[in-house]
């Protein structure tokens, strides 16, 4: 069958009967998408609702790390659903702004592409990516602009209408045809003028002191092989915003069951099967057994992939855990698809996906856990496969103990793993008697990024609220494990180290706020004084990096003039990391997260100490 479908995207769209003006009626109702609207619950319900701290949480906890503390108005949000028997998945994105940004912009598209991941409505089934659906529609204001073009010969071209030269100079465009970004999506033919940039109310090119040149910021694209464009247009009449809106119209293929073929196939392959079951039991051919994985590194995706060939028989495996065990794995190994169905002579390729994170670095870091495992693939009605599952894990200060960094002279990569261990698990101190050498005051890792922070980034605006990129943090990473300051200089941006500071911060297994103190910390959260009691109760290496941290912050704020971060804005985002409830407490509410937040908030408003 097929369906048609309309897609409608803008910025600043008014409520009411004026959402719509504009536009010619046609047999499919337009589906609309939002950026930069007033997001209060006022704009939407006339009284409060108890839903609304559940919508705060999900949204929140669903976040990237670097960018869950933030309060920004750049991502992306998708819908996805399921008609007939095709699946198809609506996007809709605000990437960031500026011209030179097109290369964020194109890791923003491959963070939301990874990122996002859906639920299917069948219990078991694994988790569903966008490029996975038959059909994906992917529209908003992506804001990619024109290369390097004069504003004067930009406007001859939109008056003459010679949209197909101007179009050349597209970013989207060029990075497309590079396939570095929308790999697989197609776009309909720009017939119009530039959408972005007009001022409000009127069909004017921008003269404010910006004076943007004008640019084909809102899109709208799609990938499948049943979705043929039926129209792509703007419209020039709505005028709220500064820019104009696009739409499109689409005529989608989708599969629909023959309900008499699928009743009558489903009743010979249940006969089929009754014959075979007596004669046969299911077996396959597995195309690797034994899987080592090389030199791990903390949050560094590793897959190693193998095929399973079935036999005559149909079967259905899936990994099964062994005795006495929850999961099937342990918690750095995944395997995709963990279960599944297959004909006969047919294959499947199973990615087995090992990552270390914040839950498995420390056990790592110690040597109390190995990258060891045993899998086991059970074929229902027949034998049991076993995998062999083995690698080395450098060790990473992610994951670490502040103590044990404390008392880490030299990069952990260099330092035998007797000693890692060692100093992992020693108690946690009240002093420094541990040791015959005195520790550092505050670990090394620690005060490289906050030096760099300090000496490039004071100026930065957005910073701690606009993530860095994979790369760079990875760069970050090996530079902290193995002191190899060289190696970082000018490559890495300001906002991936702060996101590398965050994701430090985070990966501490003991808080700078320890986990005892937490309940304390919430209770005085409106005296400074008791406040700095329960500081100065903490072990002497965590009262250090509380000051030095907080000390760092108050360096930032002096410059709010220029990187626009404010008390509340940091209060918010290190309330979280430094004060974190211990392992079992309940997830903490909105009143709890405020109480954290005016803790760290009540330090940074106090005159104190300088880094």
């Amino acid at each position: 069958g097929r369906s048609r479908v309309s897609l409608f995207s803008t910025e600043e769209v008014m409520w009411g009967g004026h959402m719509c003006r504009g536009f010619s009626p046609t047999a499919a109702s337009p589906g609309c998408s939002f950026q930069e609207l007033d997001l209060s619950k006022e704009a939407f319900f006339f009284n409060d609702t108890p839903k609304e701290e559940e919508w705060f949480k999900a949204v929140t906890e669903s976040l990237h790390p670097g960018a869950k503390y933030a309060k920004g108005n750049k991502g992306g949000v998708a819908i996805r659903f399921q008609f007939h028997n095709s699946t198809v998945c609506v996007v809709n994105a605000h990437l960031a702004a500026h011209p030179e940004e097109y290369e964020r912009r194109n890791q923003e598209v491959r963070d939301i592409c990874a990122r996002m991941q859906f639920h299917p409505l069948e219990p078991g089934c694994p988790l569903l990516a966008i490029k996975e659906h038959d059909v994906v529609l992917w529209l908003g204001d992506l804001n990619y602009r024109l290369e390097e073009q004069d504003m004067e010969r930009v406007k001859k071209l939109i008056q003459t209408q010679d949209f197909q030269a101007l179009h050349q100079h597209d970013q989207l465009k060029i990075q497309r045809e590079a396939k570095l970004v929308f790999e697989g999506f197609q776009e309909g033919e720009i017939s119009f003028q530039p959408t972005y940039k007009y001022n409000p109310g009127s069909d004017d090119w921008d003269d404010s002191a910006e004076c943007r040149v004008p640019a084909w910021c809102d899109r709208i694209l799609w990938s499948g092989k049943t979705v043929s464009l039926l129209s792509y247009q703007s419209h020039m009449a709505l005028k709220n915003s500064d820019h104009k809106p696009v739409s499109a119209i689409f005529d989608v293929g989708v599969k629909v069951v023959d309900k008499k073929s699928y009743c009558k196939a489903f009743e010979g392959i249940v006969r089929s099967l009754d014959k075979m079951e007596n004669a046969s039991i299911p077996s396959v051919t597995l195309s690797k057994r034994e899987f080592l994985f090389k030199d791990v590194k903390y949050l560094q995706l590793q897959v190693e992939s193998f095929t399973i060939s079935n036999g005559p028989v149909p079967c259905q495996f899936e990994f099964i855990s062994k005795p006495n065990e929850d999961a099937y794995c342990k918690p750095w190994l995944i395997a995709k698809p963990s279960k599944g169905f297959l004909m006969p002579d047919s294959e499947v390729v199973i990615a087995l996906e090992l990552c270390v994170n914040k839950s498995t670095a420390t056990a790592l870091n110690s040597g109390e856990e190995k990258l060891e495992d045993i899998l086991v693939l059970h074929l229902d009605r027949g034998k049991d496969y076993f995998l062999s599952v083995s690698g080395n894990y450098l060790p990473s200060c992610f994951g670490c103990p502040i103590q044990t960094l404390c008392y880490m002279k030299e990069p952990i990569r260099e330092m035998l793993p007797e000693a890692i261990r060692e100093l992992t698990l020693m108690p946690l101190l009240t002093d420094d008697a541990f040791w015959e050498e005195k520790p550092l005051d505050v670990p090394k890792e620690l005060w490289m990024m906050v030096d760099l922070l300090c000496r490039s980034a004071c100026h930065q605006e957005g910073l701690f609220q606009q993530p860095g990129l994979r790369p760079e943090f990875e760069q970050i990473r090996d530079w902290l494990d193995t002191g190899t300051l060289d190696v970082l200089g000018p490559v890495a941006s300001n906002h991936s180290v702060a996101e590398a500071l965050l994701l430090f911060l985070e990966s501490l297994p003991e808080p700078v706020v320890c986990y005892k103190s937490y309940r304390s910390s919430l209770e005085c959260a409106n005296s400074y004084e008791m406040s700095s009691q329960v500081i100065s109760m903490l072990p002497k290496c965590h009262q250090n990096v509380f000051h030095y941290l907080v000390a760092f912050l108050r360096e930032l704020l002096k410059h709010t003039g220029k990187n626009h971060l404010d008390v509340n804005v940091l209060a918010s985002i290190f309330g979280g990391l430094l004060l974190r409830p211990p392992p079992g407490h309940t997830q903490p509410g909105t009143a709890e997260k405020q109480k954290a937040q005016q803790f760290i908030q009540q330090f940074l408003c106090h005159e104190g100490g300088t880094l």
